[in-house]
C-alpha cells in the first residue's frame, strides 16, 4: 500500500505548506525571533521526550498560522506553546497537560491563554492538523533503503536543521527535503550509491531533481557549528543519537 499512501500524501503536502514568503508580511515578528522559537521548541520536545513527529507538526502549525495572521512579538511564544500542545495531543499517547505548557513559558501566559490560543490556531488552520511532514517522509524513505542506525540519525539531524532556516527551505516540498537529507547523510558517511535507482522509482525524484535542495541543505549542514541556534546540534550530540552532530562535515559532496 506504500505507493498509494505516498502518492496521496504527495498530493496533500502542497495543500498544507506555509506561504514561502510569509515573513515579509509579519510586521512585528522577525525571522530571527521565529528561529529562536523553533530552537526553544526543540529543547521542549527533548525535555518532555516527545516524538520527533510532534516537533515537526508543531513547526508546521506555527508557520501556517504565521502565514495567515500577523502576530505581535509578546504573543509569539504563546503561539509556539499552543502549537506544540496541539501537536502533542494529536501525536502522543500521553501528551503533557496544558499546565506543563504554561510552566515551560515560565508562567508568561495563563492556562486560559494557552487554551484560547489553541482554539484560535485550530480555527485558522481549519482544523487540518493531520499533515505530511518532512519527518513523515524521511521515516518512510528510510524504511525502503538500507541504512545503518548512524545514517538514520544523521538523516534525522539534517531534517531538523532545515526547521531553523524557514526562508531557505519553504520553497521545497517536505518530501524533497526528506529525500535530500538521506542523500547527504549517505554521502557524508561514504555509503555507495547515495540514492539508488529503486528510490528514484519509488519516490519519483531523481538525484538531479533533488540537487537544488541538496545543495542548500548541505550548505547549512557544513555551517552547523556557526549557527546562532544550537539546540538541534546539542540534541544530536547525545549518545542515544550516535553523536552524529559531531561528525566532521566534508567540504564537498562528490555525488553530481
Amino acid at each position: 500500500y506504500f505507493a498509494d499512501i505516498y502518492n496521496y500524501l504527495r498530493s496533500k503536502e502542497c495543500a498544507h505548506r506555509p506561504s514561502k514568503d510569509y515573513m515579509n508580511r509579519q510586521t512585528d515578528v522577525t525571522t530571527s525571533m521565529r528561529n529562536i522559537l523553533v530552537d526553544w521548541l526543540v529543547e521542549v520536545s527533548e525535555e518532555y521526550k516527545l516524538h520527533r513527529e510532534t516537533l515537526f507538526l508543531a513547526i508546521n502549525y506555527i508557520d501556517r498560522f504565521l502565514s495567515l495572521v500577523g502576530v505581535h512579538r509578546p504573543k509569539l511564544q504563546l503561539v509556539g506553546a499552543a502549537s506544540m500542545f496541539i501537536a502533542a495531543k494529536y501525536e502522543e499517547i500521553y501528551p503533557p497537560d496544558v499546565a506543563e505548557f504554561v510552566y515551560i513559558t515560565d508562567d508568561s501566559y495563563t492556562k486560559s491563554q494557552v487554551l484560547k490560543m489553541e482554539s484560535v490556531i485550530l480555527k485558522m488552520l481549519d482544523f487540518r492538523v493531520a499533515v505530511p511532514t518532512i519527518n513523515w517522509f524521511c521515516e518512510r524513505f528510510i524504511n525502503l533503503i538500507d541504512m545503518s542506525e548512524k545514517a538514520q540519525f544523521l538523516s534525522f539531524f539534517i531534517t531538523e536543521l532545515s526547521l531553523i532556516e524557514v526562508e531557505e527551505f519553504l520553497v521545497f516540498r517536505p518530501s524533497v527535503i526528506a529525500a535530500s537529507a538521506i542523500v547527504i547523510a549517505r554521502s557524508v558517511l561514504k555509503i555507495n550509491d547515495p540514492w539508488p535507482k529503486h528510490m528514484e522509482q519509488i519516490t519519483c525524484y531523481t538525484l538531479s531533481e533533488l540537487k537544488p535542495c541538496i545543495e542548500k541543505l548541505f550548505s547549512q549542514y557544513t555551517m552547523k557549528e556557526t549557527m546562532a541556534q544550537q539546540a538541534v546540534i546539542e540534541k544530536y550530540k547525545q549518545e542515544k543519537f550516535g553523536r552524529v552532530s559531531t561528525i566532521e562535515s566534508p567540504r564537498l559532496l562528490a555525488i553530481f
